[in-house]
């Protein structure tokens, strides 16, 4: 029977065992149910605006450790047991469950902390999935907060936002091997096919001026890899902003087909006039 202890950095330790469950969030209060016992709730400290009051709950059973994901971002869950294929990661959104690993599992939720110095970071929070401990701590109760806010994003069909679209093209169609990141001359072709004008793409200091405001705004200031001191090559940097703005869902699957349906469309030839009937003007 698992015994699970929820920990992170300025919030106490939490502990759960069979037939107990953690809300938590910016502000999770509101969620509690009196008509259901066994529920605790946890706030996450310094949550950036754009953090959903509740982003999830974990769910104790008699063999099993259930995390739900219920907020608005996104969330990656990492297990660090030691597997022949290294850690397991999982990309968490609105409704998505997930088995916890035994032993030590961290979740990021994704720029959702604000820094002191004003910038977004991940939130890490670490879930041991451990045998039974005899301590267990208490939290304690909080307002329930402002209304969820908008996170940062793109401007949906605005010039970045179709060549992150072309960026994480690999990583959005499953390709997660795809060996380089793509091109700016790779880019540039695809944002003309789907868009049919590429603004001015065709010069490569415009691509990488692109790319360095979607990285800017999927990583936060603080852990932008072109701000860092040391940066690696730009192949390694490009090829880190392409999964972390799909892994932040800066632009998803959804958005890719729908630009490639209106590519189609676009290029669908004028109707043909039947016998009898003229083309319509």
């Amino acid at each position: 029977m698992p015994t699970v202890v929820v920990r992170g950095t300025g919030v106490a330790s939490v502990v759960l065992r069979p037939g107990q469950s953690l809300l938590f969030g910016r502000a999770p209060h509101f969620a509690l149910d009196p008509s259901r016992p066994g529920r605790a709730a946890l706030t996450l400290p310094d949550c950036a605006p754009h953090v959903s009051r509740l982003v999830g709950e974990l769910v104790v059973g008699a063999d099993t450790v259930t995390l739900t994901w219920l907020g608005a971002g996104e969330a990656q869950l990492s297990g660090l047991f030691d597997a022949p294929g290294g850690a397991r990661r999982v990309i968490m959104t609105r409704s998505v469950s997930a088995l916890l690993d035994d032993g030590e599992n961290q979740l990021a939720v994704l720029l959702g902390r604000v820094a002191e110095d004003g910038g977004l970071v991940d939130l890490l929070i670490s879930v041991d999935v451990e045998p039974t401990r005899a301590e267990r701590f208490g939290v304690q109760g909080v307002p329930e907060g402002e209304d969820t806010r908008t996170g940062p994003g793109l401007v949906r069909h605005g010039r970045d936002w179709f060549v992150a679209l072309a960026l994480t093209e690999p990583w959005l169609v499953g390709k997660d091997d795809y060996p380089r990141p793509p091109s700016n001359r790779e880019i540039h072709e695809r944002v003309l096919e789907w868009h049919g004008y590429a603004w001015n793409l065709h010069r490569a200091q415009r691509v990488d001026e692109a790319i360095r405001t979607i990285s800017a705004i999927a990583f936060g200031g603080r852990d932008d890899p072109f701000l860092a001191q040391h940066a690696g090559r730009l192949q390694n940097t490009r090829f880190a902003v392409a999964r972390r703005a799909a892994e932040t869902r800066l632009v998803t699957a959804h958005d890719l087909a729908e630009v490639e349906r209106a590519a189609r469309n676009r290029k669908l030839p004028p109707p043909q006039a039947s016998p009898g009937h003229p083309a319509a003007p």
